[in-house]
């Protein structure tokens, strides 16, 4: 009553009083460019300069005042997202606590360009409005404009430092700690202690919780520090309920100072009945082997290596393991030094690349951002290059090309990898691990979900016991000569094999292919009349510059007309392959749902909502380019056996899309210690209970997946 009362008196005010009076707050509308190409995101800012002792407000004000308000006034191919907010100051003025900017403030909104956008000159204009205080509080309002340039390259414009600064000011992801929320006791009416808690490398001062604005309920303001100066801290919040339930999560900001700095760190918890828990699995006699309870480093790291060791099985790497076969088959005959020295090249190459993928993780969770395995799949430019790669190599394999010492660029990127030498196995171990992203295996999902939340020097650590897994049977074989007597002696068959291994290398650029869809809809199709213009020019480069004895300066001149149109006609201006279409979220989560039952999309309150009512909930964690997730996971839940049980037990079925790696889905895989897919949570009936996590399948058969699935419903149902 005390916060609406606020509210209103603070409406009431700024209401009276004429907007031509708010002269202590400045706006001004920048851009972080002057000058943008088509399908470019420009950083916009909205900056208020306020006179000494006057303050603004955050999204969440508090017990009294309102949040500045941006209304985009934009043209025809220009998109405004969601404002990020700063760090915000807390303030308690007589019993009253709100959360404020002082001085300046520049609020971020990223402006999308559409790929169809017209060159030419651009009016930007928002509407901004304001409540700035002092002891009396003004309404202000202003319309900003600000010019753009629509031209075929992006400039950087004066402000551009200064919204770079301002970026670094908004809250962190909150990746690197590991966080909890939990009642504490029954609510008492409408009000009931909430229980933060969260670990932290180094102590802290001052720590603090700043909630989002919710309708149904707020977190008041007052904090109660349970311990600040250890590395976990644990804080106390009254949170009053207006309607329905009490909330199963809350968002807001983390707050604390640190090596005497001020930070935040942008959270969303989920809330159990177990004050000091945090959301986790409950234990499936058969099904949870490897998840819940306290974990040590060192069994991480064995699940990291086994995982790898795994991944050499699945369906992803299976056309590269073709390839280290044959090259097995042409070694039989070398020397035992050179055998071995080949497989640590290969070793090298794989080591390498997990070292690149875990600098990729560093940086993402550096720049704020929720960081997953095979995240670079949801990258559409990513796919587009490695389907030309796979493509080259398949075509490779089949010799239409071949390689030569200083071939060219085409040569290298196509036919290392049919290559028995150094630079053969180098390749195949980058050529490994760049294709055993899109898999996951038992084990791994727990040891990276426990790796990616920590330091920068442990990630890089599991990363390579995962790549030391990966390449240890091929380090192993190639150390033991005597072991290669059983592979068949090398002969003309092993021309026709290498062959033959060109088609599931084609295959695999298929399915690559296939993937682009989701980005780019009907527009996909380009991509295949690309691929057509680099095989024509592969075809010319083996036949007329390779193998020819005349007119090699006709071929060269042809080879280069055909990937020049080809770039510039399917793949630059038909299939727009740099502007990938605005994704529609909850419809490309249910083109990934199994068959036989209603699948719903996933969200936190569709959650909630069928927990509250009692039901069985399962959540299917799926991307389109996780083969184990479509080769295993998604026909076992659609195998006729669980479909009854579903309908028997009127389950509600949600499908999570991950194929785009949205942050949210990050965020709830890393709740349960996963980094990636496949994950399926089974909620039981019990609305306290935690979820059943079924562990990472073991086979590719999806009937015996299936039996798992069955047993965790049949114990949720009770």
């Amino acid at each position: 009553m005390q916060r609406t009362l606020a509210l209103l008196f603070a409406a009431l005010v700024g209401a009276s009083t004429p907007s031509a009076q708010a002269v202590h707050t400045r706006a001004t509308l920048l851009l972080s460019a002057s000058s943008a190409q088509p399908g470019d995101t420009v950083l916009a800012g909205v900056r208020l300069q306020m006179d000494p002792g006057w303050h603004t407000y955050w999204k969440n004000p508090g017990d009294s005042g309102g949040p500045t308000t941006i209304k985009w006034q934009l043209p025809p191919g220009v998109t405004a997202g969601d404002i990020q907010w700063p760090l915000p100051e807390k303030l308690t003025l007589e019993e009253l606590t709100t959360y404020v900017f002082h001085d300046e403030v520049i609020l971020l909104v990223p402006l999308k360009l559409a790929a169809d956008v017209k060159p030419g000159p651009l009016e930007l204009r928002a509407i901004v409005a304001w409540l700035e205080c002092e002891k009396q509080c003004v309404k202000g309002e202003a319309s900003l404009t600000a010019p753009l340039q629509i031209a075929i390259a992006t400039k950087a414009s004066a402000e551009a430092t200064l919204l770079t600064m301002a970026q670094a000011k908004l809250p962190k992801s909150a990746d690197g700690l590991v966080a909890s929320g939990a009642w504490e006791k029954p609510a008492v009416g409408d009000s009931r202690l909430l229980r933060l808690e969260w670990s932290s490398p180094s102590p802290v001062q001052a720590p603090d919780f700043f909630p989002d604005l919710y309708d149904a309920f707020e977190v008041q303001s007052a904090t109660e520090i349970v311990s600040g100066g250890t590395d976990t801290v644990r804080l106390r919040k009254v949170v009053k309920k207006f309607e329905g339930n009490w909330p199963t999560q809350v968002a807001g900001v983390l707050v604390q100072n640190s090596g005497g700095a001020r930070q935040g760190f942008a959270i969303t918890l989920q809330i159990t009945d177990r004050p000091g828990g945090r959301p986790g699995a409950a234990e499936l006699p058969t099904t949870a082997a490897v998840t819940g309870g306290p974990r040590s480093l060192w069994q991480m790291l064995l699940y990291a290596f086994i995982g790898g060791l795994i991944l050499n099985i699945m369906p992803c790497v299976l056309p590269v393991i073709a390839l280290k076969i044959l090259g097995f088959v042409g070694q039989a005959t070398e020397a035992p030094g050179r055998v071995r020295k080949l497989g640590l090249i290969y070793a090298a190459g794989v080591a390498v690349s997990f070292l690149v993928l875990a600098g990729l993780v560093i940086g993402v969770k550096a720049a704020g951002h929720q960081a997953g395995w095979g995240m670079q799949f949801s990258n559409p430019q990513f796919i587009i290059v490695l389907t030309t790669l796979v493509t080259l190599v398949a075509l490779n394999l089949f010799g239409v090309f071949e390689v030569t010492i200083g071939g060219g660029v085409m040569s290298a990127a196509g036919g290392l990898a049919s290559r028995h030498g150094a630079a053969g196995a180098f390749f195949n171990g980058v050529l490994a691990t760049v294709l055993a992203t899109p898999c996951t295996a038992p084990f791994l999902g727990v040891a990276l979900g426990f790796a990616f939340a920590q330091p920068a020097a442990i990630i890089a650590l599991f990363f390579l016991t995962i790549g030391a897994g990966l390449a240890a049977p091929y380090v192993v074989l190639s150390w033991q000569p005597a072991w290669l007597k059983f592979l068949p002696k090398p002969g003309a068959w092993m021309e026709n094999f290498k062959i033959a291994m060109g088609f599931p290398m084609l295959g695999t650029a298929v399915w690559l292919a296939s993937l682009t869809v989701t980005f780019y809809g009907e527009r996909a199709w380009w991509l295949g009349v690309f691929l057509v213009f680099i095989g024509a020019a592969a075809w010319v480069f083996g036949q007329f510059v390779q193998r020819g004895e005349k007119r090699r300066g006709r071929a060269i001149l042809a080879l280069g007309v055909l990937l020049v149109t080809g770039y510039l006609w399917p793949l630059n201006a038909q299939l727009r392959w740099r502007a990938p279409e605005k994704s529609n979220a909850a419809q490309g989560s249910l083109k990934h749902a199994p068959d036989g039952y209603l699948w719903q999309t996933w969200s936190p309150e569709a959650v909630a909502k069928a927990r509250a009512e009692g039901k069985v909930v399962i959540v299917d964690f799926t991307a389109k380019w996780c083969l184990t997730c479509n080769i295993t996971v998604k026909p076992a839940l659609g195998k006729t056996g669980v479909v009854q049980k579903l309908t028997e037990l009127g389950a509600v079925a949600l499908v999570a899309d991950y194929s785009e790696s949205p942050p949210e889905l990050t965020a709830e895989l890393k709740r349960f210690d996963r980094a990636g897919v496949p994950l399926v949570l089974v909620y039981p009936r019990a609305a306290t209970t935690p979820p059943l996590v079924l562990p990472e399948p073991l086979s590719f058969s999806s009937a015996s997946y299936s039996e798992t699935i069955l047993e965790a419903l049949t114990t949720a149902g009770k």
